[in-house]
């Protein structure tokens, strides 16, 4: 069987379920008697080895299937979830992961798994905890008991109806038969599974679900299974698998023990004879359905695909055809004011309100919640903890807001080094916590919101803080000459190249990597990052990205003969150039407006450009992160929506510009990098 196709769909599921598995065993860590959860990762884990094995992933399959032993332990109560049982099956995620990323990149060398495997046996054999074996359908309480059905229920089993039942949901037995012609019974029975989870959760098969993927059965399946379907629904459901003979399903009943518990699900044989005709009534039905006599049916179960998975590439042509749309409106704009062609006027606005529609849309279809970067950093700061010997927890708010794909891609390495920054650095010893007076465990946050046109990202810890003077003796000491900068200033230094105020080089931080990798990443992606601490207090670091990195509305400014674009986002406001305004502190120029200090950055001597001093000029006051400067530029040409194109290799280097465009008139503008210029 050829499964190149499927390979792309396989790696990125298989990434998506660890992720799951990564966030629901840290969830029964905290909450073991979770039986909800457990079911889940027992459900994502069986998934996982499913695909790798038809996938011919054998390694991968034997390492999620030894996992699976020591989950399914879990579940009949012999092995009790502690930490280091956790533990080990985190290693066991992050060697799947790995196996995940060789298959991914081509790498063909087989990692080495016995150890895990071995401490996987021994721990499903039952040498971590005691076992604690329980007796077969042993009653709960005194009150409650299960009734006997053709399929034994231990009493995990039993609580879990229960559970059920106390929430409202139908617990069904079910048997299904299967035709005999049917060639393959394993995928028939994956369907049969697949259909039944898509509403429900199945908690006992017979024969086992191994033994349905090896065929090791005859054509009959009996399952337990919990559903907020009712009993004609589940039917439905079944029936309309291909080769699905027969179905019956039947309530498991809880019954007080005070009464007898006759309602049994009885004679399967007389439910068979009972039921048959009806069931036969019911297939007939959908083959109905199937000739168009009753379409509504049919158009219930077509809902269930929704969605569509896309190549990024694909989503990028469609924005790149999506940017020249703009560009071409722009154009016509322009030429129909150049001739007056007023008939145009209203197509044009047609048009552009089209476009605008289009643009959005494109948009809201490119961008992804941040969530999908922030689940992976609670379990490295539980690993931090342990390894760091600190108490610390991670507080997560904001994970929906969302954010370009390419932002998402490139943003988890920065937030990964303050994170570690943060542990490391900002989190003291629990006994230096207790004699700050401070809770023993340390709190960091991970927030993020939108702002305007900007998604903000705060990285915040209860920390220790930035020592400004150990920064100034560290800067002094590299040759950073810190004279007349401000304390703020001083803290910001820490993202200089090589810069650590750590004396020690740990495997964690240290070796002065992390902070200018984090400037330069977010620098690249056209947003900020800030420091701001207070000794003791803590330390925030502030990430400020765009939303989006394709089309954004600018003001087109001249500065001497060249035509400019400055993004909106970072524009606070503009007033008219005085000379009266501009002052002189430590050499350096700044305009006292609206009793603050603003420094001025002449743009056209940045950019060495020639200008003349007999136009009007304006002021542009910029925010960039914490700082707000006044740029110095000659006209004002007004607002437009503009499409940021890359510069190509040649000007790559120009740090100054962002990327240029194309204006209504066919010329090409620059677009000022106003964070670089800053």
């Amino acid at each position: 069987m050829d499964t190149s196709q499927y390979m792309s769909m396989f790696l990125e599921e298989s990434m998506e379920n660890l992720q799951t598995l990564n966030e629901s065993l840290l969830e029964l860590e905290q909450r073991p008697e979770d039986i909800d959860k457990l079911n889940e990762i027992f459900r994502v884990a069986h998934t996982i080895k499913g695909m790798a094995a038809t996938m011919g992933f054998s390694q991968m399959a034997e390492l999620t299937h030894k996992m699976e032993d020591v989950l399914s332990k879990f579940r009949e109560g012999k092995l009790k979830v502690t930490e280091k049982v956790v533990t080990v099956l985190f290693r066991c995620l992050d060697t799947l992961e790995k196996m995940v990323n060789n298959i991914s990149e081509g790498i063909s060398e087989e990692l080495s798994i016995e150890g895990i495997i071995n401490d996987l046996h021994s721990m499903a054999d039952g040498n971590e905890t005691p076992e604690i074996t329980p007796k077969e359908n042993e009653i709960i309480n005194d009150n409650d008991q299960i009734t006997n059905s053709a399929i034994d229920l231990n009493e995990y089993d039993v609580n879990v109806v229960k559970q059920a039942k106390e929430k409202m949901f139908n617990a069904f037995e079910i048997k299904i038969l299967i035709s005999e012609n049917t060639l393959l019974k394993a995928a028939r029975a994956f369907l049969i599974f697949k259909s039944l989870e898509d509403y429900g959760e199945i908690i006992k098969s017979i024969p086992s679900a191994e033994d349905l993927e090896n065929e090791n059965f005859d054509f009959e399946i009996n399952l337990i299974y919990i559903t907020s379907k009712d009993k004609a629904e589940v039917i439905d459901i079944l029936l309309n698998i291909s080769e699905v003979e027969k179905v019956m399903v039947e309530n498991v009943l809880v019954k007080n023990n005070e009464e007898l518990a006759t309602d049994k699900l009885g004679d399967f044989k007389a439910i068979e004879n009972s039921r048959a005709p009806q069931i036969e009534t019911v297939k007939n039905e959908t083959s109905n359905e199937k000739n168009g006599l009753d379409k509504k049916e049919v158009a219930v179960h077509k809902k269930a695909h929704q969605s569509v998975r896309v190549e990024l590439d694909r989503l990028d042509k469609f924005m790149n055809m999506v940017s020249e749309l703009v560009i071409h409106r722009t154009r016509l704009e322009q030429i129909s004011s150049n001739h007056k062609l007023t008939d145009l006027n209203e197509t044009l606005e047609q048009v552009a309100r089209a476009t605008s529609e289009l643009q959005e849309l494109v948009m809201k279809i490119r961008m992804l919640p941040l969530e999908v970067v922030f689940n992976r950093f609670p379990r490295m700061i539980r690993d931090l903890s342990k390894e760091l010997d600190k108490e610390m927890e991670l507080v997560i708010q904001g994970q929906e807001t969302e954010i370009d794909r390419t932002v998402i891609d490139e943003i988890g390495e920065p937030l990964l080094h303050l994170l570690r920054n943060a542990a490391d650095h900002g989190v003291e010893s629990r006994s230096e916590r207790i004699s700050k007076g401070k809770s023993p465990v340390g709190i960091i946050k991970l927030v993020a919101y939108a702002e305007g046109t900007k998604a903000i990202i705060k990285v915040i810890d209860d920390g220790a803080g930035l020592n400004v003077e150990r920064i100034k003796a560290k800067a002094n000491k590299v040759g950073i000459n810190t004279e007349g900068m401000t304390d703020a200033d001083i803290k910001n230094l820490i993202f200089a190249q090589g810069f650590s105020t750590n004396e020690k080089v740990t495997d964690i931080s240290g070796r002065g990597v992390g902070m200018d990798v984090v400037k330069t990443k977010i620098a690249a992606l056209g947003g900020t990052v800030d420091a701001i601490s207070e000794i003791d207090k803590g330390t925030s670091f502030i990430i400020r990205l765009p939303l989006t990195l394709q089309i954004i509305q600018a003001l087109l400014v001249k500065i001497g003969d060249e035509t400019m674009a400055i993004s909106l986002g970072y524009i606070d406001r503009v007033i008219d150039y005085k000379e009266e305004l501009i002052k002189k502190t430590n050499n350096k120029e700044v305009i006292v407006y609206n009793e603050s200090v603003i420094p001025l950055v002449r743009v056209n001597e940045k950019m060495e450009i020639e200008t003349s001093d007999n136009t009007k000029k304006y002021i542009v006051i910029v925010k960039v992160g914490e700082k707000t400067v006044g740029l110095l530029v000659d006209t004002l040409l007004g607002q437009q929506e503009i499409v940021i194109k890359p510069l190509g290799k040649t000007l790559h280097g120009l740090k100054e510009y962002i990327g240029a465009t194309i204006l209504g008139d066919g010329l090409v503008t620059l677009i000022l990098d106003v964070a670089a210029l800053v």
